[in-house]
């Protein structure tokens, strides 16, 4: 599907299935795509965009011991080791009470959906997608992570994303934030005595978890092109940066 305006589109590829699922924004943050593919499905339709910012819940790169740098002189316990195997954005997230996965120091070390990230990385490097900020390219990619923006966009931990109140709650900042999805609120007005006593819940109303995860990378991408000074990139280069839909980070969350 070709979108002649600029797009912002958003990937989710941790849930561990074997299809990616994206979500894609216009400018007015209406939702013009919502969908699940297989790689090179993906592949050609972020190809097919005529101008795209695409952010994509995976890192970009592997861990290259900074952070063990800089504990390298401290005496450390195997605990304490294992606590510094990680990227430096990832340990300025759980420094912070955000739990993010580990990215490990080899490609082979990690599973399978970050490994699924490089690779879509290596795909759109190759159809011309450069590392954002380029604003000498019409297409750019950026890392993201879904639990960290849905984390600083509540200003708490995010709920967990599979339970009802996470996908409401996920729902709902979405929707707060402008998003043209539909109103998680609609969700109660469907709730009556009958439908409780026979565990019946209006679901349909809500977006999965995996679509959820997709449209907030995707806000994210909208944010880092039109509203520049609402994000913060944490992390370094060398292991690939991770950029959040706020513009600082709070002392816990």
């Amino acid at each position: 599907m070709l979108f002649t305006d600029s797009t912002y589109i958003g990937i989710e590829l941790a849930s561990g299935r074997k299809s990616i699922t994206y979500a894609a924004l216009d400018r007015d943050l209406n939702l013009i795509a919502l969908a699940d593919g297989e790689m090179e499905e993906v592949t050609t339709f972020l190809a097919g965009q005529s101008t795209a910012t695409v952010a994509v819940n995976a890192p970009s790169g592997v861990n290259r011991g900074l952070v063990r740098e800089r504990t390298k002189r401290k005496m450390l316990t195997p605990y304490q080791i294992r606590r510094v195997e990680l990227r430096l954005a990832e340990f300025e997230l759980r420094e912070r009470g955000i739990h993010v996965a580990r990215t490990a120091a080899s490609a082979g070390s990690c599973p399978e959906w970050m490994q699924a990230g490089f690779e879509l990385y290596r795909k759109l490097e190759k159809i011309g997608f450069r590392k954002y900020p380029d604003k000498d390219s019409v297409f750019q990619v950026l890392e993201t992570n879904p639990h960290a923006c849905y984390s600083v966009l509540a200003g708490q931990s995010a709920l967990a994303k599979p339970s009802l109140d996470g996908r409401l709650q996920r729902q709902l900042i979405l929707y707060e934030r402008g998003i043209r999805i539909k109103d998680p609120m609609d969700f109660f007005e469907e709730i009556t005595r009958y439908k409780l006593i026979k565990g019946v819940w209006p679901t349909e109303l809500l977006y999965s978890p995996d679509q959820l995860d997709a449209m907030v990378a995707a806000y994210t991408a909208w944010l880092a092109v039109n509203k520049t000074d609402r994000i913060l990139m944490i992390g370094d280069v060398k292991e690939g940066r991770i950029v959040l839909p706020e513009k600082e980070l709070k002392e816990k969350y």
